[in-house]
């Protein structure tokens, strides 16, 4: 079942318009941006999340990631796999041909 979508502010500037899914937090990218940049990452065993801004600017998904990282300060071996994956599918993204 599809979920609607909405409009909403961004809670912390109230400024730019956010599309959301229902229980996400309204939050524009810059924002986030600014949040997950606050603080660098020295770990050696997490030192894949230090990928380029732009990346993070086109994925929700990879913010929200890096995002759990600085609150709990540890990822699952399943969100490691998935952002490697979605980082490369982001990086060389799939070009369909009408042949497909």
């Amino acid at each position: 079942m599809v979920r609607p979508k909405f409009k909403q502010k961004c809670k912390i500037c109230r400024e730019e318009w956010v599309t959301i899914n229902y229980r996400e937090f309204p939050i524009c990218v810059k924002c986030h941006i600014r949040q997950i940049f606050s603080e660098e990452i020295t770990d050696k065993k997490y030192i894949f999340l230090n990928i380029d801004q732009k990346i993070y600017e086109k994925s929700r998904f990879l913010r929200n990631i890096r995002q759990n990282y600085l609150m709990y300060k540890s990822l699952t071996e399943n969100q490691v796999k998935t952002f490697k994956k979605a980082v490369k599918d982001l990086k060389n993204p799939k070009i369909k041909t009408e042949e497909e």
